[in-house]
């Protein structure tokens, strides 16, 4: 794959694209098989791709030095003034995921200590020991040997770590209820992206009305876990403590209620559902391919030898950290995102318009066949180190990258081989048969219907 650059020109070339339908575009495709569709451009039209949806254009990018150029290179061009940042703004507010200048550098600055690599050590004993938790709970069902949703399970126990970690709160018993709520929440959301003309959320529809219940389910148990903490005082060392003692330089006030909600709600669901959807990602593929599963069952029976993990065994477990990656890269949770253009821009040779949208779908890339070789296959070995160093620093991002890449992706890392090196020690997962797993587009790419397994010992 050549390498293409941006030039600082403005081209009057527009990129190739399909024509789709008159009135629609290709919304009706979109709608279908989103993650059919967008490969499916690339190939036809290459790596810079107009597409029509509905009355407007976005671009479409599938090369990695267009998606350095975006995210890095030229970040200050592009911001989150998307219509999918809209929506997701319906539930997160302003918070870190969505704010945009001043406002987000200075809120982000609050936050970057709770993330610092010391602090996270100190995070490990917390996941491991809710693993465990889980575990434990675990052993009816390796007795009864009847299939469950392990997906289900996890993301339980992701949203509990998140609890503790960041917030030291433990919303164990809320994780049904939360789980239950942001599948309903995405599953809206996805709905109005995909409306030709997206409907006044004022409008008493049932699917509004819905989301409203849903969302106010998660603002309690983000607000009470603020509430909890004024109560209680006392002196914490965690990222709410940070956020609640934090002052503006300017003016020495506080995080308004409503900032220190937006912040909290952020966190703790961006900080659960995407590492729940990766885990159970990895459990299936771990079942699918027997072989890359007992090549890790081999590391972590020599390296710990039955014993808990602890953060010092991270740098020791590479087969485990392997498994994580090419999981991350067939399933990436954050799938796709999007930015506007500030300025008329040139991408690839390619004009991009003031105001359009831009594309950057890492489903495409981390598939893109002159990028990977045999890219439907897992291989963790793509991953050895002297692997790596052969791709591009774009053709494989996650947690998205330049200044807004995820403040909490070490934390992931840290939290996706921690939990597999403690729970598949004591427990094994096959895929129960019957059951058809497909992935599920919406603001995360999660398994649909879940992960039904059965649980054995290794």
């Amino acid at each position: 794959m050549s390498s293409v650059t941006a030039s600082p020109s403005i081209s009057p070339l527009l990129p190739p694209g399909p024509r789709g339908e008159p009135l629609l575009g290709n919304l009706r495709a979109l709608r279908k098989d989103p993650l059919g569709f967008f490969p499916a451009q690339v190939r036809e039209y290459g790596d810079v791709v107009r597409i029509r949806v509905g009355p407007a254009y976005v671009t479409l990018l599938a090369h990695p030095d267009h998606v350095r150029y975006v995210l890095q290179d030229n970040a200050r061009n592009y911001n989150k003034q998307t219509r999918g940042f809209a929506v997701i703004r319906e539930l997160l507010g302003q918070g870190l995921l969505t704010s945009e200048g001043d406002f987000w550098l200075r809120q982000r600055r609050l936050a970057q200590p709770a993330f610092h690599r010391q602090r996270l050590a100190g995070f490990a004993r917390t996941m491991v020991d809710a693993t465990e938790d889980l575990a434990r709970a675990m052993e009816p069902r390796v007795a009864s040997g009847q299939p469950f949703d392990v997906a289900e399970d996890l993301t339980h126990l992701t949203l509990r770590i998140a609890g503790l970690t960041l917030f030291g709160t433990d919303v164990g018993d809320e994780s049904r209820a939360v789980g239950d709520a942001l599948g309903r929440v995405q599953t809206f959301a996805n709905s109005r992206l995909t409306q030709l003309i997206p409907l006044p959320r004022a409008l008493p529809l049932p699917s509004h009305r819905r989301f409203a219940r849903d969302a106010g389910t998660l603002d309690r148990v983000v607000r009470g876990i603020i509430e909890r903490r004024r109560r209680e005082g006392g002196e914490h060392h965690d990222l709410l403590q940070m956020l609640m003692e934090a002052r503006d330089e300017d003016t020495g006030e506080r995080m308004s209620d409503t900032q220190l909600r937006d912040e909290v709600m952020t966190l703790l669901l961006a900080g659960h559902e995407t590492t729940a959807s990766a885990l159970a990602w990895t459990v299936m593929l771990l079942s699918r391919n027997p072989e890359a599963r007992r090549n890790l069952e081999a590391e972590l029976a020599r390296e710990l030898a039955g014993r808990t993990p602890t953060v010092e065994d991270l740098p020791k477990l590479t087969i485990t950290r392997r498994v994580v990656d090419e999981s991350l890269r067939l399933y990436p949770p954050a799938w796709i995102f999007s930015r506007a253009a500030i300025s008329d821009d040139v991408v690839g040779g390619f004009r991009v318009p003031k105001g359009s949208y831009v594309l950057i779908v890492p489903w495409v890339l981390h598939r893109h066949p002159k990028l990977w070789e045999d890219p439907e296959t897992f291989d963790p070995d793509r991953f050895l180190p002297e692997r790596e160093k052969e791709r591009p620093r774009f053709t494989f991002f996650p947690f998205g990258g330049g200044p807004r890449q995820c403040i909490g992706n070490q934390f992931a890392l840290m939290e996706l081989v921690l939990v597999l090196a403690t729970l598949l020690q004591r427990v094994r997962f096959d895929l129960a048969p019957g059951y058809a797993l497909a992935p599920a587009p919406a603001i995360t790419l999660r398994p649909r219907p879940g992960v039904f397994v059965t649980a054995t010992r290794p």
